[in-house]
């Protein structure tokens, strides 16, 4: 949590004397930005800092949410390649595409390519565009969905430990995801490390998600495991790990926790059923699925000092 910046005193106050020891800031908050940073720049790119603690730490880094048609996805071919478990996965889905090619009698194939033309041409016309049409409008409309994308370079998230060495690589031209957007460069002329201080709702404790969940129902606590959840689609989303978009996609039972968790800090009858839902979500299940969520997320971050 952000420190507030002491107060300077009036001029008309009486000077301490010599005697009088000074008031040293507290440690852990000694090289933490202001909450009270301005905001101009962030609100002028359109990004903004985000800060994440993992089970190997914390770390600041960027997010941006843009149109899906604006942005190239971020490459994870070299990292998958890297990953043996999802290299073994792909041949095993090579293997069971692949389809069996029966020689069959010439003039029995002829008949069989003349039937199957003609079974697609009734289709086409039955169908008409529809078809056609439906999946233009579903394209249009995906295009224009707003996604996350974050300061990470071929599938994996940069994640710096202390605003400067994060503020170094932005002016270092270094390749990365963010630096396409139209923003990038205004961002890298005028950020300073005192504007590295994400606000708290752009702040997640994913480090602490599994033991809260092992506490049991009465000891969850509704706003970081919300929050953990937005964090861990997005990242899940733009980092391209359909393993955890899975895990948190609508009907699994992670999301039927965020659902009902969500309903939990409502008051009234809505946050009297959403409390009961909780009580029947098993505490254990739920950890060792966040569990898995975060060591997936972990296994992509890219630590820089």
């Amino acid at each position: 949590m952000a420190r507030q910046t002491p107060q300077r005193p009036d001029a008309d106050e009486p000077e301490l004397d010599d005697t009088t020891e000074p008031v040293e800031p507290e440690e852990a908050d000694a090289d933490r930005p202001s909450a009270n940073a301005d905001r101009s720049l962030w609100d002028s790119v359109d990004i903004d800092p985000v800060e994440i603690a993992l089970p190997a730490g914390t770390g600041f880094t960027l997010r941006a949410y843009r149109s899906a048609r604006d942005l190239t996805p971020t490459d994870v071919a070299e990292r998958d390649q890297d990953d043996p478990f999802l290299a073994r996965r792909q041949v095993i889905e090579e293997e069971e595409d692949d389809e069996t090619v029966v020689i069959l009698d010439e003039e029995l194939a002829d008949e069989f390519a003349a039937s199957d033309e003609e079974d697609e041409r009734g289709r086409r016309e039955a169908d008409g565009e529809d078809a056609d049409t439906a999946e233009e409008e579903a394209a249009e409309e995906a295009g224009d969905e707003e996604v996350p994308v974050f300061l990470s370079h071929k599938g994996k998230l940069l994640l710096f430990k202390t605003p400067e060495s994060l503020v170094s690589f932005i002016r270092s031209g270094a390749p990365n995801d963010l630096s396409q957007l139209d923003s990038w460069q205004e961002l890298s002329e005028r950020v300073e490390p005192a504007d590295i201080a994400p606000l708290d709702e752009d702040t997640y404790e994913l480090d602490l998600v599994v033991e809260n969940l092992r506490g049991g129902h009465d000891t969850w606590d509704p706003t970081l495991l919300i929050e953990a959840g937005e964090a861990a689609r997005d990242l899940s989303y733009a980092l391209h790990l359909p393993a955890v978009l899975d895990m948190l996609s609508a009907g699994s039972s992670l999301d039927d926790l965020d659902e009902a968790l969500r309903a939990s800090v409502n008051g009234g009858v809505g946050g009297f059923l959403g409390r009961r839902r909780l009580k029947k979500i098993g505490a254990q299940t739920a950890s060792l699925g966040w569990r898995t969520i975060v060591g997936k997320i972990s296994a992509v971050v890219d630590w820089r000092d």
